[in-house]
């Protein structure tokens, strides 16, 4: 399918080719006919891709803070290096979507294939929109009509925080395409309406509506409009539907004000308030937030909840309702407000000026025969799914899919497996645009919307899961299924039902295969998953490689490419770091005490990482890493833990926590993982004592010895290990020894959930 993109790096707005989305529970996948571009948001975005470096700073000053503060911390070419990745992502404009049902997912009850809804999703040929963010149309009201419900919520919302009454004076400062449609909503609604602009088309348009406006270019003063019209009175209410950098727009709005006048803000302005304009009149000001209550709430737009009617009487969705109801009963004319419609192929009509002179609102046209492609070949059209791309070399070379296309897999994991030599041949991401850009960026093959394409091509071996933390368990036991190698970026799994499942996934599997595989002894017979946990041989005592190979033993072979073994291998790349290696190697065998100080971060309590559904809550979803990392210093594996965390309530979320574990061979850690710490101390912290000798890794930038004879330090750049994790990977995969030992990883994921079970019970656990 057809997408119109922004590339911020560049500038250029693209109509791309990607894959088509796939519908998700909750959602709608729509088939779209009509879309509107918002002249004011999206040439913002435009003319943002389009500025140089400095601009794009000078626009904001709060980002260059946060890269300044992260040079200092991990230093220059890292910082740039994640600015330049995220300018490499493409964003994909408007939110003004009209179309037709053609999928609805699981939980969906409110519509069905063959609705006409509009939505606030992307100009792309096919959307899938969350339930609560789709609205059903009137049989009365055209396409072309309801792709102005979205901005149409915008300005009903203002309205509703400016709570007008019959017979009031509300003034409107700009009347573009949203001033205009609130003008006429507020008049519906018993207003006298007054509103200005510098456009004079724009004026002439509100005239035509029967709203008085004027344009202040040709010498009317704004505030002395408003208080001769309203009998030196002054407004009953100002909303500000403008775009403008000056202070002055805020200042002009409380000057007109009567006292105790509301001030309502939806566009973007200047916000130097002078406190002496509110203070004598008492005057209240509130910035309107997009389209009505639910907007950016993670449980409403994406889970579904809706809030209770008799309480919260409108939301979002029911704003959208209203504004296609005001349109079916004539209350709303936005006929006249479309200044063009131009078929989708030739966006760079309206997209190639966006300040030409009399346009108001532009609408996309598109194709009623456009096609959805499943899966979009990026570099040879002709490629085919389940058939060879070229000379891969068969599975036994290591082929690699990668389910998720988000931050982590742009910055790190591309990067990564490219410098590995990893062979990357199919990339997934549920949108579609995500995987075409980490496609076009690795130089993969094949972009899809359908991870499960990964899973039924032959020539993929191994699978890389890098989504969010709910989806790793499930994927990772389909993945074993097919008979896939497994890479998955920590936490394996968030609940100890789902680490029993995987084990009985790769139970299953070992046993259906050792049907077919001999050994000179005879048929193989495995008692799977309680030998993967208690591994003979894997004591303290016994080498690291020989429990590797009685784990690989232990399994079965992927493919009659590879004689090695499936694996599942999690993302726990400090032990990979050279630094840490080094530690490890200076430490030398025997017990030690262990000392890891994570100085995580705050991150806001709506994020996902904190939900504990879908990403287990910042302990197990990423406190592992220093549990995996501990277990490896210490060359030993966990035997009990015990967590204390900062509050009162054990039951609850925590990011605030130290960790105490013991181990088999005597070894003791402490792992203390803060949110609340100052961005300006260092994020990560080891300090190992063993045998009258202290090492100490600072950041990843620096290893100090005290002890040591002929070592003292060691620096680096920042290296977190993840270059030797994906070099060692690709190797793995290739001989069929896993990296990491998998009891190693079962062992690390129990731990982290004895740490909860500890915190919740007031006692050590066993592992």
């Amino acid at each position: 399918m057809k997408q119109i993109i922004q590339d911020l790096k560049k500038g250029n707005t693209i109509l791309e080719e990607v894959p088509a989305p796939q519908v998700k529970a909750g959602s709608l996948l729509i088939k779209t006919t009509r879309s509107l571009v918002s002249l004011g948001t999206e040439r913002m975005l435009v003319e943002f891709g389009k500025a140089g470096f400095i601009d794009k700073a000078r626009q904001q000053p709060d980002k260059v803070k946060q890269v300044l503060d992260k040079m200092k911390a991990e230093g220059i070419l890292p910082t740039l290096e994640a600015v330049f990745n995220k300018l490499n992502q493409p964003l994909p404009l408007g939110y003004c979507n009209v179309g037709v049902v053609e999928a609805v997912g699981k939980g969906v009850h409110r519509f069905k294939v063959g609705d006409r809804v509009a939505s606030n999703g992307n100009h792309a040929e096919y959307v899938c929109v969350p339930e609560n963010l789709c609205a059903k149309i009137p049989d009365g009201v055209s396409d072309e009509e309801a792709a102005f419900t979205v901005i149409g919520a915008i300005g009903l919302q203002g309205i509703r925080l400016c709570n007008p009454t019959f017979g009031e004076t509300i003034v409107i400062i700009g009347l573009g395409l949203i001033g205009l449609v609130t003008a006429e909503l507020l008049k519906a609604n018993g207003c006298r309406v007054i509103g200005y602009d510098f456009d004079q088309q724009k004026v002439d348009m509100a005239r035509s509506k029967g709203l008085t406006a004027f344009n202040p270019s040709q010498g009317t003063d704004p505030v002395k409009f408003v208080q001769q019209a309203t009998n030196e009175t002054g407004a009953d209410g100002v909303i500000i539907t403008a775009s403008a950098k000056s202070d002055e727009v805020i200042h002009q709005a409380a000057d007109m004000s009567r006292k105790r006048g509301r001030i309502i803000l939806v566009g973007v302005i200047g916000l130097n308030i002078r406190r002496d304009d509110f203070y004598k009149k008492e005057l209240t000001f509130q910035v309107s937030c997009s389209y009505g209550p639910g907007r950016y709430d993670e449980n409403y737009e994406q889970k579904g909840q809706d809030y209770p009617l008799p309480y919260v009487r409108w939301t979002e969705q029911r704003n959208f309702e209203a504004i296609l109801q005001a349109m079916e009963s004539g209350q709303l004319d936005v006929k006249p407000l479309i200044t063009e419609q131009v078929p989708l192929e030739q966006y760079g009509e309206i997209y190639g000026d966006m300040r030409k002179k009399g346009s108001i609102a532009s609408i996309l046209v598109y194709p009623e025969n456009s096609k959805r492609n499943s899966s979009v070949s990026l570099r040879e059209s002709h490629i085919e799914r389940q058939s060879p791309s070229g000379d891969l070399g068969g599975a036994a070379k290591g082929v690699f899919g990668i389910i998720g296309a988000g931050n982590f897999t742009s910055s790190t994991i591309i990067p990564g497996m490219n410098a590995a030599g990893a062979n990357l041949k199919i990339i997934a991401s549920a949108g579609g645009l995500s995987a075409k850009t980490m496609a076009k960026k690795g130089n993969i093959a094949v972009a899809t919307s359908d991870y499960k394409e990964i899973l039924n091509d032959p020539e993929v071996d191994t699978v890389m899961i890098t989504t969010r933390h709910n989806l790793h368990a499930p994927m990772t036991i389909e993945a074993l299924k097919a008979g896939k190698n497994v890479f998955v970026e920590k936490p394996l799994c968030l609940t100890e039902e789902e680490l029993e499942q995987i084990l009985e996934a790769t139970g299953a599997f070992a046993a259906a295969s050792s049907k077919n595989r001999h050994c000179e002894e005879g048929e193989v017979q495995r008692s799977l998953p309680k030998q993967l946990v208690e591994t003979p041989g894997s004591a303290s005592n016994e080498e690291p490689a020989t429990v590797d190979k009685q784990i690989a033993a232990s399994l079965p072979s992927v493919t009659p490419h590879n004689n090695g073994a499936p694996m599942i291998v999690v993302g726990f790349n400090r032990r990979f770091a050279p630094l840490a290696i080094k530690m490890k190697q200076l430490l030398g065998e025997g017990a030690k005490n262990i000392v890891a100080t994570m100085n995580a971060g705050f991150i806001p309590p709506e994020v996902w990482v904190h939900d504990l559904a879908i990403g287990g809550g910042r302990i197990i979803g990423e406190a592992c890493h220093y549990i995996d990392l501990c277990t490896y210093l210490a060359g030993s594996k966990v035997t009990a833990v015990c967590m204390n965390s900062m509050g009162i309530n054990p039951e609850e979320n925590t990011d605030n926590a130290s960790i105490l574990l013991k181990y088999e061979n005597g070894s003791n850690a402490v792992i203390n993982y803060f949110a609340n710490g100052s961005k300006a101390y260092s994020k990560e912290r080891i300090e190992a004592f063993a045998q009258e000798k202290t090492l100490i890794i600072d950041n990843w930038r620096t290893l100090k010895a005290y002890g040591i004879k002929g070592f003292s330090k060691q620096k680096t750049r920042l290296d977190k290990g993840h270059k030797n994790q994906f070099k060692q990977l690709v190797e793995s995969v290739k001989s069929g020894v896993p990296i990491i030992p998998f009891d190693e990883v079962i062992n690390t994921t129990q731990a982290s959930f004895a740490a909860i079970q500890s915190l919740k019970e007031g006692r050590w656990i066993e592992v």
